[in-house]
């Protein structure tokens, strides 16, 4: 107990210092392993019931419903992508995106044919439910054949398990900082991807951003990670996921591009993967930045406010209503031996002083890729949902 009330002092102290103005690379830069926190919760796996016949594939899309209770998640059709044949681009006849009431049967599910990979999901204030996309299906020729055609993937997806999003043939369209592709077209023969889509809850298309097989362009994303709806309708959009431009794009509620910040490096407003999304009630814009270890938090203009490394290297983000702070780590020591000393789970916290209070470990203590939660939500009962990638389920945490 005393080492746990240590970390946790420790981590409240530099949250309110970095608040209060101090320099976010002082500090911070010294804070040791939130790993030694209290674990209040009881893990049940396999409480969602697929159809009869169906498995679960990666997933790292989970949300609410408006109604607190249900859930929606976006999974990869049982596989790690959508695409059933990544030698012609043909698309899965599975329904990608799902709905689930607080015992765990399926009430809807849509999407099919439309979405590559589903990497991000947002149910706003009207309970319209928006994806991101974040691959595409440009036929990619088979590992180890040794083609160097068009096709060919130039990255394996570990990280999060895109199946390969930027072609050989434009590595030559120009670097981004960091030496990340950054096309300047759709990879040939791509026709879905890299897109956002609105649907309402039955499952009618609303609105789509961005245009199919992606480019680093004004018109376009490129491995866009998540969506944001903030309560005036302001779209928010991350995307940069290896490949391309690391940055936030802000939109109107009515899609109309108002502005984008960041680049790809480790500097203030600088981001290396902003993987996920979340807003504080103050307003406050929470990114995941994962390669780089931190949550940036930002005002709604992209303008810094502070940094907090405390809860670990994040993938997913959710704040609820109470301004609890829920962030999971599914890489650290696992994904090419990144972040040492730091365990994967689930931290749970406050939004408003970055205190970590309680710590959902990850069984898996010797995982070689990404493992545990991925993407993380919580209802209205404090209920956690963790969206898992590696491990393909969804998991349910119950607080004792």
């Amino acid at each position: 107990m005393m080492i746990q009330s240590r970390v946790s002092t420790l981590a409240g102290i530099l949250a309110v210092a970095s608040l209060a103005g101090s320099s976010p690379t002082s500090a911070q830069r010294e804070i040791q392993p939130t790993n030694n926190l209290p674990n209040p919760y009881q893990s049940i796996e396999g409480w969602a019931k697929m159809p009869e016949g169906r498995a679960w594939g990666s997933t790292s899309a989970v949300d609410v419903d408006r109604d607190g209770t249900s859930i929606w998640v976006a999974e990869r059709c049982g596989a790690n992508s959508c695409v059933a044949n990544a030698a012609t681009g043909e698309m899965s006849a599975l329904e990608p995106i799902l709905h689930f009431d607080a015992s765990g049967n399926l009430i809807k599910s849509f999407g099919a044919g439309m979405i590559a990979s589903p990497h991000g999901i947002a149910v706003d204030r009207d309970g319209n439910i928006w994806v991101t996309d974040y691959s595409d299906n440009a036929p990619r020729a088979a590992r180890g054949s040794g083609r160097g055609a068009a096709g060919a993937s130039t990255q394996s997806g570990t990280a999060g398990g895109t199946r390969g999003t930027a072609p050989a043939a434009e590595a030559a369209a120009g670097q981004q900082a960091g030496g990340a592709t950054a096309p300047t077209g759709p990879p040939p023969g791509a026709t879905k991807g890299h897109q956002i889509f609105k649907f309402s809850p039955d499952g009618r298309l609303l609105m789509t951003l961005g245009s199919p097989g992606g480019a680093v362009d004004p018109g376009y994303f490129y491995q866009p990670n998540d969506v944001l709806i903030a309560p005036n309708g302001d779209i928010f959009v991350s995307q940069g996921h290896g490949q391309g431009k690391s940055e936030v794009l802000k939109f109107s509620k009515d899609g109309k591009l108002i502005k984008r910040w960041g680049q790809t490096g480790a500097g203030i407003g600088e981001f290396d993967q902003p993987h996920a999304l979340a807003m504080d009630s103050a307003g406050r814009l929470f990114v995941a930045d994962r390669s780089n270890n931190r949550i940036q938090v930002l005002d709604q203009d992209g303008t810094y406010v502070t940094d907090w490394k405390q809860f670990s290297r994040p993938s997913g983000l959710y704040i609820d209503s109470a301004d609890t702070l829920y962030v999971a780590d599914s890489e650290s020591e696992s994904v090419s031996r990144n972040h040492d000393g730091w365990k994967r789970g689930i931290r749970i916290g406050s939004a408003r002083d970055g205190v970590v209070k309680y710590f959902i470990p990850d069984p898996t203590e010797r995982a070689t890729n990404t493992s545990a939660a991925e993407g993380v939500a919580a209802d209205a009962q404090g209920i956690i949902y963790g969206a898992e990638v590696g491990p393909k389920r969804l998991m349910k945490y119950l607080k004792r």
